[in-house]
């Protein structure tokens, strides 16, 4: 392949990561669909191909179509071994994020609310919400027409506001939620935690990476007690972590999330969806393949100082 063909796909290669990773919720499932999109692009007759970007949108499209469809991918999603993986602030997989339907198709809610969606469904969404596609070019890349691609895009719309909660929320008004959630696991006061959650709220947890099936909590009294217990340091989960970690606050696609670190190492993270003042949700994350990117990301990371210098 000649130089400028490989400039050509390197120059889009960001936006069809980004695409891929809000059509399938996982960075590494993203980054092979783009590598998959380059080898069909390397042995493609590109002289045919009139408008590249177009070409590549619909290649990379449908190969992640095929990846929702896979019998694995159904599998996990069925008995609910599937969670968004988190991306760090600053990750291009998080571009575009000029307005707020850009940056609400990567939050942690609506990635998990896109998972009751049909997967053309999904791809009509994501590409009208998030890149400004019109119908007639969606009705090319999904092979629909482009009335079905109106009638996709509404459905999805429709049923993604029907259980999402409110609009965006300003970032240090959720990030001082989150500091005195911390700060009330961290102190064992169950009734302030139990306070700062939202009547519906929800937890969702991988149990410290070692759960065979991720773990739901859904009310208020279970999900204080499994937090206090989480956040209470043990010699136990200082092994099982490597180390005493530090406690970070940052931003993980848009939302606050608590971080701990252990020489520089992510080995686990709890992002948080914060309502109206309070928690609404919940989410546990430390098996370390469900990190990786997050980990990467991190090291290249200049982050505040820690809330909590050593757990």
């Amino acid at each position: 392949m000649d130089s400028a063909a490989i400039d050509r796909f390197e120059a889009g290669r960001e936006r069809l990561a980004s695409l891929a990773y809000r059509l399938l919720g996982s960075a590494a499932d993203a980054e092979d669909a783009v590598q998959d999109t380059f080898l069909r692009w390397q042995a493609a007759d590109r002289e045919r191909i009139e408008v590249p970007e177009a070409w590549l949108t619909k290649v990379v499209t449908n190969l992640c179509l095929d990846r929702l469809r896979s019998a694995q991918a159904r599998h996990e999603r069925a008995v609910g071994d599937w969670l968004p993986e988190l991306l760090l602030e600053g990750d291009p997989m998080l571009g575009p994020a000029d307005t707020f339907e850009q940056r609400e198709s990567v939050s942690l809610a609506v990635l998990t609310l896109m998972e009751r969606l049909s997967p053309v469904e999904r791809a009509a969404y994501v590409l009208r919400e998030a890149f400004s596609y019109p119908h007639a070019e969606i009705a090319e890349i999904l092979d629909i027409t482009e009335s079905a691609s109106q009638q996709h895009v509404h459905r999805a719309r429709r049923r993604i506001a029907a259980e999402r909660r409110g609009g965006e929320v300003d970032p240090a008004s959720a990030r001082r939620v989150v500091e005195e959630f911390l700060a009330a696991a961290t102190s064992g006061r169950t009734e302030r935690l139990v306070a700062l959650l939202t009547a519906d709220a929800t937890l969702v947890s991988d149990g410290a990476g070692l759960a065979r099936r991720l773990l739901r909590y859904e009310t208020r009294e279970r999900i204080a007690s499994f937090v206090r217990a989480g956040f209470k340091p043990t010699a136990a989960k200082r092994r099982l972590a490597g180390g005493s970690p530090a406690m970070y606050i940052a931003s993980v696609n848009g939302s606050p999330a608590v971080i701990a670190v252990v020489d520089d190492r992510v080995v686990g993270a709890v992002a948080f969806e914060v309502s109206e003042g309070k928690v609404a949700s919940l989410r546990g994350i430390a098996a370390a393949d469900r990190l990786r990117r997050l980990n990467e990301a991190w090291r290249r990371h200049a982050p505040d100082a820690p809330v909590i210098h050593a757990w």
